[in-house]
């Protein structure tokens, strides 16, 4: 592996750590990458063993990318998994936009797209944007056992599956 700061502009980068515990990983920015940034996913909470929390994860981290791949402006962006507690993890994805995504309300109900950050509200404990000088990281937080809300069955439940709760929020915009 390549020293910190060497590598970086040429092609993908290896998944390396970023601190304890983190992975991250620079990425094209095109729709191929959701593919590669949810095999981060699946390692880093393999690794971790918070296996129950991969499949909201995924789900996650592909619709971080896709915004990323829909609104950013350079052609990279980086992936982030990191670990700020022993049961929660924080998925991030920084690009150089400076646009904040916004989250929608019931009146966009008749468009096809744009419905990514009511999924990731659903399934997360929280999310948000850190807007820097040359641009942003958009992140979301999940934690091992639930932690979305009382109404939302925690995760790994198997008589709800994450598709079901966003579907079910996407109908009642109360969730």
């Amino acid at each position: 592996m390549a020293p910190p700061g060497e590598g970086a502009a040429s092609g993908p980068a290896a998944s390396h750590p970023t601190g304890h515990p983190a992975y991250s990983q620079t990425l094209p920015r095109e729709p191929r990458s959701a593919a590669v940034a949810r095999r981060l996913v699946r390692t880093a909470l393999t690794v971790w063993g918070l296996e129950p929390l991969i499949e909201d994860a995924t789900l996650v981290i592909t619709e971080l990318v896709s915004n990323a791949v829909d609104h950013g402006r350079l052609p990279s962006i980086r992936v982030i998994v990191s670990r700020p507690s022993a049961n929660a993890i924080r998925l991030g994805v920084v690009d150089r936009s400076k646009t904040a995504p916004t989250l929608r309300t019931a009146t966009d109900e008749d468009q096809t797209r744009g419905r990514g950050l009511l999924l990731i509200d659903a399934l997360t404990k929280r999310w948000g944007t850190e807007l820097y000088r040359w641009g942003k990281q958009v992140w979301a937080e999940l934690e091992r056992g639930g932690g979305v809300s009382e109404e939302v069955p925690p995760h790994g439940n198997t008589s709800s599956s994450a598709a079901d709760q966003f579907s079910t929020c996407v109908k009642n915009p109360s969730c």
